[in-house]
């Protein structure tokens, strides 16, 4: 391998050190510590939850996304809130 070559491998190794440590101090101001997707998924299993995924217009999913930053719940619980007022479960 050529010197540039190990440079740049360094210089890649920094910067992505330097992305996680960065995240990580956000992750540590936060109220909740971010679980990785493995719990993540079996936490909803548990709940009963099932990813289902559609396409919405743009306008649509900007409302929704504003709805969502204001609910307490996230974007899960905002949209199971607006179908059950909308009748469609339970």
């Amino acid at each position: 391998m050529k010197k540039f070559d190990l440079e740049k491998n360094k210089a890649l190794k920094l910067a992505n050190d330097l992305k996680q440590s960065s995240a990580a101090r956000i992750g540590q101001a936060g109220a909740q510590p971010k679980l990785d997707r493995r719990e993540q998924r079996k936490l909803d299993q548990e709940k009963g939850l099932v990813p289902f995924a559609c396409k919405l217009d743009a306008s649509l999913v900007k409302q929704l996304q504003e709805r969502a930053a204001a609910h307490e719940g996230g974007m899960t619980e905002a949209l199971a809130e607006l179908l059950i007022v909308a009748g469609l479960t339970r």
